[in-house]
This record gives structure tokens, sequence and C-alpha cells, in this order.
């Protein structure tokens, strides 16, 4: 039986879409590493949910992948790159899960659906109730719903206008709207303030 620490804190996490989120979005797919640009104040974002001890993990759907848009190869070297260059600016990516599949495939891993959530959780032994999950679309904010994180932050960085509507024919809402990843960071950390000091 393994050793209890009981003077470990607990760990908090938030976890990040990547597109419309860390990158600019296109609405023909992040296919290949030229077409990856980090958005602005998203590397000092990361870097300062690692200087605050958070653990950050991206969630990301990738259907280019199965519409054979984009190898599995590329994928990961786009995936390497970000991880260094955030890396070099002082951030951590924890771990990054993502989904290939089409809507038409139905599966249990796209987002609304809270599949990759639950598997973060099965591999990092997550507590929800100390997570958060940032994104820029109605789908996350959905998938946190779904899957019972603490707080769900909106980005305006995406197709903010069409996820308010989502949202709305959804019935639900985000617990903060922020300008971007930088200003959802600083709202995330002051919830858990009191935890963190």
């Amino acid at each position: 039986m393994p050793l209890s620490l009981p003077n470990k804190a607990p760990e908090h996490v938030v976890f990040l879409d990547r597109d419309g989120v860390i990158n600019r979005d296109s609405p023909a797919y992040i296919k290949s590493l030229p077409e990856f640009e980090f958005l602005p104040r998203s590397l000092a974002a990361v870097q300062k949910l690692t200087d605050n001890h958070f653990k950050t993990i991206i969630i990301t759907n990738q259907s280019a992948l199965n519409r054979g848009m984009i190898s599995r190869e590329t994928l990961d070297r786009i995936h390497a790159t970000m991880i260094a260059d955030i890396r070099a600016h002082g951030g951590e990516i924890d771990d990054i899960f993502f989904c290939p599949h089409t809507p038409q495939e139905d599966c249990s891993c796209r987002k609304p659906e809270p599949g990759m959530i639950h598997r973060a959780c099965a591999e990092h032994k997550i507590d929800l109730s100390l997570a958060s999950m940032v994104g820029d679309s109605a789908k996350d904010i959905a998938c946190a719903r779904r899957a019972h994180v603490r707080y769900a932050v909106l980005v305006k960085t995406g197709n903010f206008a069409r996820a308010q509507r989502e949202l709305d024919d959804l019935n639900t809402q985000a617990d903060w709207i922020a300008a971007d990843l930088y200003d959802a960071v600083d709202w995330i950390i002051e919830q858990f303030q009191h935890k963190l000091s």
C-alpha cells in the first residue's frame, strides 16, 4: 500500500482548447507548421499558469486527421514545436489529448463530449473541483459542463458571436468571458487564490 502524502498540496489544472485559444484558428483547419501562429499573450498566459503551479493540459478536436487533411506525423510536429516554443518562454504543457474523429463518427471523445477530460482525469488523477476549462466555442463550455469541471471560461479570440448564440441555444453560459487566454488565466488564478496561498 503506497504511503500517503498529507502535506502535498492538491493540483490545480487548466484544460485549454488549442485553436482559437493558444493559436489563431482557421476555417480551413491548421494543417501545417507554417499555419500555426500563437495568439498575442498566449505564451505569457501559459508561463503564468506554470509560475503559479497549475498543471496545463490541452484538450483539442483535430478532425482534420480523419478528414485526410493532415497526417499524424505533421500534427505531432506541430505539437512538439508548440511545446518547445512555450517552454522557451517559461511555460509547460503537461499533456495533450486530441480527438481525430469527424462529427459523423459519433465518438465519445469529440467535444462537447467529455471523453478527453475523462481520459486526462484517469491518467493524471485530477480533482475536477480544482480544474478549469478555457475555450473559444460552445463545444468547449458544454464539454466542461458535462465533465463537471469547476470553472468554464470563454475567450473572445475565436468566433465569439457564434459561441454566444450556440450557448444561448443550449441554455448554458460560461462562468467568465475573457478577452483572451491571458485574461482568462488571471481570472482563474483569482478564483483559486485562497487555495494557492
